[in-house]
């Protein structure tokens, strides 16, 4: 008898799990964005987030939990339950978590419902630089070691790891300027107190066209539709291939435990969203390309991602802690 009763509350649970699955969502969600409002993730989880309320039949309510280089929003929604109603909107910043010592939890914990788009970086020069390409600048900078002035915004920023990355390919030695950020680098560039920058297009494509600052090159494996006269690194570093493509990149994830069924209506409602003809004119507008890849392409690039970055940091010594210690691969 008491076998018989057992086994029925067993199935009673199992079927109402199975229910539930199948009725999500129920209610409202959570989306949890990992930066302020305003901000390249910001702008894009709000750009997405209307055509997969559309497709999912209930709203997602948004909040920016931003601090501690995205730990705070991360340990939030690990903290929440895995039944696929909080939703955490991040950028690149926990694949280095890790290695930089904020947190011992990354996307590894995770499971990708979709990676929306990454960005891409640009080198830019002074408008008035003696250099037309970027292979110009190594060639000036290795005749003249530490004359040359680079704008950075610090150890794992964007114009850090992208001058490490070059560096690797193509050895040469500038002084980098800090900055609090691309804009005000950006700003110090157009007023000729540093020579060059690597920024994300998304912050300086308005300066090329209006022809502020001097493109060097694209650090993308083909040119960009929206600055086609720009050309990539690879044309004169094919090696840079191996580490592409690289960039500051946008997703939507949940807990990994979180059932396969509430992930899969998850993974089609923002495969919806990426392809809604307003989220597509937002990431061109700001120079961003549009990957829409959930599951195991995504993990494959978050892996790969991970692995370049990782390594860079540790090798040029930004790192408190080495990616061998977590188990992450030399690229």
């Amino acid at each position: 008898m008491f076998r018989t009763l057992v086994g029925a509350a067993t199935a009673l649970l199992l079927s109402a799990g199975v229910l539930t699955a199948q009725n999500f969502p129920e209610r409202e969600l959570l989306g949890v964005i990992m930066w302020g409002a305003g901000g390249a993730t910001d702008v894009v989880a709000r750009g997405v987030t209307p055509a997969v309320e559309e497709a999912l039949g209930k709203p997602i309510v948004m909040l920016n939990k931003a601090g501690g280089a995205g730990a705070i929003s991360v340990a939030y929604v690990h903290a929440a339950p895995a039944d696929g109603y909080t939703l955490l909107y991040g950028a690149e910043n926990p694949q280095l978590h890790g290695v930089m010592g904020l947190s011992k939890i990354d996307y590894s914990s995770f499971y990708p419902i979709n990676i929306l788009g990454r960005g891409v970086a640009v080198v830019v020069a002074r408008k008035d630089a003696p250099w037309n390409s970027f292979k110009e600048l190594v060639e000036d900078a290795q005749k003249r070691p530490g004359e040359i002035k680079m704008a950075s915004t610090g150890p794992g920023g964007l114009p850090h790891v992208v001058s490490a990355l070059l560096n690797t390919v193509a050895p040469h030695k500038v002084t980098a300027v800090p900055f609090d950020g691309e804009g005000p680098g950006l700003t110090a560039l157009q007023g000729g107190h540093v020579d060059f920058m690597p920024a994300g297009v998304s912050a300086a494509a308005e300066l090329i066209k209006a022809g502020n600052v001097k493109p060097l090159a694209v650090i993308d494996t083909q040119p960009l539709p929206a600055l086609p006269d720009i050309k990539p690194i690879t044309e004169e570093y094919p090696e840079m291939a191996k580490y592409l493509p690289w960039g500051p990149f946008y997703g939507v994830f949940v807990k990994k435990e979180t059932p396969d069924d509430v992930k899969a209506k998850l993974v089609e409602a923002f495969a919806k969203g990426a392809e809604a003809e307003s989220f597509k004119k937002l990431m061109a507008a700001r120079g961003n390309v549009i990957m829409n890849i959930s599951g195991a392409e995504a993990e494959e690039f978050l892996k790969k991602w991970q692995s370049v970055t990782t390594w860079v940091l540790h090798d040029s010594g930004a790192t408190k802690v080495s990616p061998a210690e977590f188990g992450i691969p030399r690229p």
